[in-house]
This record gives structure tokens, C-alpha cells and sequence, in this order.
């Protein structure tokens, strides 16, 4: 396969995912880092800046909690690779952006999700995706929590189907679940 690709690395809460993002990215001379957490409390800040400085000074670090199809498209002609970090921290955000509170669909949360998946199928560049592996066998108390759950386990399956490699951490070492032969002319 030649062209743009598309890594999915997935795994627990600070498995290395982001780590191992980081040192993929070092192939690529444009590098973009899209970063997706919001620093809600004085706690969130301070692991957004510690991120922050784990950072090359090579990178275009851009913040965008909601609408990471806009700001990929705007973005894409500048980089060779798109590192989105996190898909999690994203979904969250749309979660919040737009709560069902009575079960109704998510029409605009179901509309950036789609966005973003049609922008990955066109490829306008490399992406490497963050993302939390979800619900390892504890079923969520409440519905919230479940149609959370959910909608990021579908999510992280339809990326995964794009995905020309799909990477699980487990403290800290890469497990290779999935990846396509790179052709080199």
C-alpha cells in the first residue's frame, strides 16, 4: 500500500498510547498534533501541560474538542500526518456538547462522528488515532454511561476497519493486532 495511512492505537488509560503515537509520528517531517482534551479542572490542566511538553517543538499543536472533520480538513494540506489524541476525550466532549437526556438520537453528535469518518476514508493525509480501549467486561450502572460505551466501541470498530494498522497497548509494549504490507517503489 502506498500513500496515506491511517494507525489506530488503542488501549487502557496510560497504557503508552500517547508515547507510542509520539515516536510514529517522528517519520513524518509536517506533523500536526490535534489535540482534543478540554482542561476542565486544575487536575486536567496540569496532565494537559505535562502532554504539552512531551511534545517535539516540530509539531503544530491545534486544540479542537468538537469538530475534528473542519479541522482536519483545514489542516491536512499542511501536514504529512495528523496525530488526534484522543477519540475518548473527543466522544466525551460530544457527550457533553450535546446531552440526551431523554434518549432521543444524537443527530448533531451522530453528524461529527460521520464527518470524521467520511474525512479518514478520503485519506487527505497520514493519521495516527488515539483512543482508549472500552468496557472490558464491567457493564456500565447507568444508561449514559452504556450508550457511551457503546457509541465508542462502534466508533473504534469502524476505525479499526479503515485502519491500515491497529496497535493495542498493554503497559506499555505495542501489540500489532492488524497491518497491511506497505508496497515501497
Amino acid at each position: 500500500m502506498s500513500g496515506p495511512l491511517i494507525a489506530l492505537i488503542t488501549g487502557g488509560s496510560r497504557s503508552g498510547k500517547s508515547r507510542f503515537a509520539l515516536e510514529k509520528m517522528q517519520a513524518y517531517p509536517r506533523k500536526v498534533f490535534l489535540a482534543t482534551a478540554v482542561a476542565i479542572d486544575p487536575e486536567m490542566k496540569e496532565r494537559i501541560e505535562i502532554h504539552r511538553k512531551e511534545r517535539s517543538a516540530d509539531f503544530l499543536t491545534v486544540e479542537e474538542p468538537i469538530h475534528l472533520a473542519q479541522a482536519i480538513q483545514r489542516l491536512a494540506p499542511q501536514a504529512d500526518a495528523i496525530l488526534v489524541d484522543c477519540l475518548t476525550f473527543w466522544l466525551n466532549n460530544l457527550f457533553h456538547k450535546w446531552p440526551d437526556r431523554d434518549g432521543a438520537p444524537y443527530k448533531l453528535f451522530d453528524k461529527e462522528i460521520q464527518d470524521f469518518l467520511e474525512v479518514l476514508e478520503e485519506r487527505p493525509t497520514s493519521f495516527i488515532l488515539v483512543t482508549n480501549e472500552v468496557n472490558m467486561g464491567v457493564i456500565p450502572p447507568d444508561p449514559l454511561t452504556r450508550r457511551f460505551v457503546e457509541r465508542h466501541g462502534c466508533l473504534n470498530q469502524e476505525i479499526a476497519r479503515l485502519a491500515d494498522e491497529v496497535v493495542l497497548m498493554v503497559t506499555g509494549i505495542p501489540q500489532v493486532l492488524k497491518q497491511k504490507e506497505v508496497v515501497v517503489r
